[in-house]
């Protein structure tokens, strides 16, 4: 007889569950937070300015997220969802044509604020290595996979040679873009953009800039 066979079944209570927590909001803190990130850097940034950028109880938050770099790194690793559908990207026919298609009012303003969460969390990465690699994958890494998907489509109709490093290519115009941003200050405008692409990108891939 085993101990267990001692016990009265009788006597056995099942555990107490605690309230299900609503989760419901999350996605409105967690944009309130990006907001704050942007605006006040990572060392600046506070539970309680989110709390009432969103509205929401500090002990909400808290019961939620532990630390503010758990915070942070929730709110960077969500922004990924919102990223660009691949198979959806402008087909004009050329690698340029799709280059400045992509270039839209909305991406733009889309990518400084991106660029401006990303300089947020500048002082956390050294102490924070894993929100590195989230920054990278949510602001970095959607626009690199779109000038790469771009690029080897245009290898697939013969337009650039598979020779390549389509894979280093595909990094300048986003490195160029956060340095603008973040070393100089400056704007990303559509003929920053353009400037790019016909007097780096293309040349780089072997493709004449010639207009459209």
């Amino acid at each position: 007889m085993t101990p267990l066979d001692l016990i009265d079944d009788a006597e056995v209570v099942p555990p107490k569950l605690g309230r299900k927590r609503d989760h419901s909001r999350d996605p409105e803190i967690l944009d309130a937070a990006l907001e704050v990130l942007a605006e006040e850097g990572y060392d600046g940034m506070t539970i309680d300015m989110v709390a009432a950028r969103a509205r929401a109880g500090k002990a909400t938050l808290y019961r939620r997220w532990p630390s503010k770099a758990e915070l942070v790194l929730d709110a960077v690793a969500c922004m990924k969802k919102a990223d660009l559908e691949l198979e959806a990207l402008p087909d004009t026919g050329t690698l340029r044509g799709d280059l400045i298609a992509m270039i839209k009012a909305p991406s733009l303003r889309d990518a400084a604020k991106k660029l401006q969460i990303m300089a947020g969390v500048v002082s956390m990465l050294s102490r924070a290595p894993e929100l590195a690699e989230a920054a990278r994958e949510a602001i970095v890494e959607p626009r690199v996979a779109a000038n790469r998907f771009l690029m080897n489509r245009a290898v697939e109709r013969g337009e650039i040679s598979r020779e390549h490093d389509i894979d280093t290519v595909a990094l300048v115009s986003p490195s160029m873009v956060a340095y603008r941003v973040l070393m100089t200050g400056e704007p990303v405008t559509r003929e920053f953009l353009i400037s790019l692409i016909d007097g780096v990108v293309l040349p780089a891939l072997g493709v004449s800039a010639t207009t459209e």
